[in-house]
């Protein structure tokens, strides 16, 4: 509704500082609630740099997540809207963000999703709609986080829908590693108790400022091999939403950001819900608390931008002349030993 989205833009309107880093070498950023939650940054480089470094503007939006579906689609608007006030040309939402992250809800929130090159402003699906003309409307691209998905024989993905600004689908990534873990004692989570796996690896053009995007979502971040296949496809920039949990998002959702950067020489993001506490009393399906965290990593491997676990909109300028000097510094995608890498080469 108007009402909700209009208090979700006051919630997030009272958070923003006028930008918590201005000038940085690898990147610039600010952030919806508080300077504290970026990252120090290396200093500046020269004004002749900077001047010819060109504008490619991501907002990162970071908002809790309920049973209430129009209710996150109210919450994705508003947060949308910030960031594209703030200047984002890409913006990107949190993985499963219209639905409770359980695998038990979601065939209920599941929707069908257009595939690439459809209209998605004419698509029956609320969620879908909802975000593809919000892209027509401010004439930008949008990383849809994800939402459950159900295809024509009823099967069950994790996908993310890219909108170009048109609101046409530019890219439509399913997820292609699920995530089955048992960390004993800590954490068990089944995602292949209801989803199928994806097959594909996805990237799009995102105009001239950002060139190719590649997408991945949550633990796609686990595994090199698709985030340098990506790279291989002429993928500056990696997007990876995802909703990392209290046990693995402290101990590696910065680092794997990082590992992702470093080996890719490339902008990595990841995108998170904001935090939610469980509630006193038990609901239709089991809390999943978010770790949160939303991020911006630059190819150097340094954290640029950085919400924590609240409710916010991360705003980060990308300098893709400096991806291209890290790329030219340290020339590792010229040096693949591919013909030693083969498995099953004889010692």
């Amino acid at each position: 509704s108007i009402t909700a989205v209009m208090g979700v833009r006051r919630r997030l309107a009272t958070r923003i500082i006028a930008g918590c880093v201005a000038g940085a070498g690898l990147g610039s950023a600010s952030v919806g609630f508080s300077p504290s939650a970026c990252r120090s940054m290396p200093p500046a480089r020269g004004a002749a740099m900077q001047a010819a470094a060109p504008v490619a503007r991501v907002g990162i939006c970071q908002f809790p997540v309920t049973g209430d579906k129009d209710g996150n689609i109210a919450a994705a608007q508003g947060a949308i809207r910030e960031a594209a006030r703030r200047g984002a040309q890409l913006i990107v939402l949190p993985e499963i963000w219209n639905s409770p992250y359980a695998t038990a809800a979601f065939p209920e929130y599941a929707e069908v999703c257009p595939d690439l090159g459809d209209d998605a402003t004419k698509s029956p699906s609320p969620s879908v709609v909802a975000i593809a003309r919000m892209a027509a409307e401010l004439g930008l691209f949008i990383i849809g986080g994800s939402i459950p998905e159900r295809d024509e024989a009823g099967r069950i993905y994790n996908t993310c829908i890219v909108y170009d600004p048109r609101g046409t689908v530019a890219a439509k990534h399913r997820k292609v590693h699920l995530f089955d873990i048992d960390v004993p004692g800590k954490i068990t989570f089944k995602e292949s108790e209801t989803l199928s796996a994806g097959e594909r690896v996805s990237n799009f053009r995102a105009g001239e400022a950002f060139g190719t995007v590649g997408v991945g979502i949550c633990y796609d971040v686990r595994f090199p091999e698709l985030a340098l296949l990506m790279v291989r496809e002429g993928a500056r920039v990696l997007v990876y939403p995802g909703a990392f949990n209290m046990v693995t998002g402290p101990a590696h959702w910065e680092l794997l950001m990082r590992a992702r950067a470093l080996d890719c020489q490339a902008y990595v993001i990841g995108a998170s819900p904001s935090r939610t506490e469980a509630p006193k009393e038990k609901g239709k399906y089991p809390h999943y608390t978010a770790w949160g965290h939303s991020m911006v990593v630059s190819p150097w491997g340094e954290v640029v931008g950085q919400l924590d676990e609240q409710e916010g909109v991360l705003v980060v300028d990308l300098d893709m002349a400096r991806l291209e000097e890290v790329r030219q510094s340290i020339p590792t995608s010229q040096q693949k030993r591919y013909d030693v890498y083969a498995l099953g080469r004889a010692a």
